[in-house]
């Protein structure tokens, strides 16, 4: 069994959600603290999805419904997975809050700012090798 990745992950999962509720404070017509509530979610989830992506083989294992969806073992497909669900997350979110002014599309997040997000998901256990070692000396 693969080394269970536990501080890398929050840590560049935070950095993902922090870039995440500054996209959603520029994407957003808000009112009030609608926006930072919207994030709150957003930047929990990127937490979350951070883990898995850079744990796949624990959440594989532990997960046992994974183990009868074919190819999800492979870990691009995890990843693409993962990937996909928080672009629907990302947008049904947004959808569902209509309480912004003059809006009757919920957040107006776009989607070159999901898939900005999307991506840095997929793509985080390459960006904490370089972020890694910088981080870790920082700290």
């Amino acid at each position: 069994m693969a080394e269970l990745i536990i501080l890398p992950a929050v840590v560049l999962g935070i950095i993902i959600g922090l870039y995440e509720l500054i996209l959603i404070h520029q994407d957003e017509n808000f009112q009030g603290s609608h926006w930072f509530t919207h994030g709150l979610h957003a930047a929990i989830w990127a937490i979350v999805a951070t883990f898995a992506v850079m744990n796949v083989e624990f959440v594989y294992l532990n997960l046992s419904f994974l183990q009868n969806i074919k190819y999800i073992e492979n870990q691009w497909v995890f990843r693409g997975v993962i990937g996909l669900i928080t672009l629907i997350k990302i947008h049904s979110a947004s959808a569902v809050v209509k309480t912004t002014v003059g809006s009757s599309r919920g957040l107006k997040e776009t989607w070159t700012h999901s898939l900005i997000v999307v991506l840095l998901v997929y793509f985080s256990p390459e960006i904490w090798r370089i972020l890694g070692p910088l981080v870790e000396s920082i700290l």
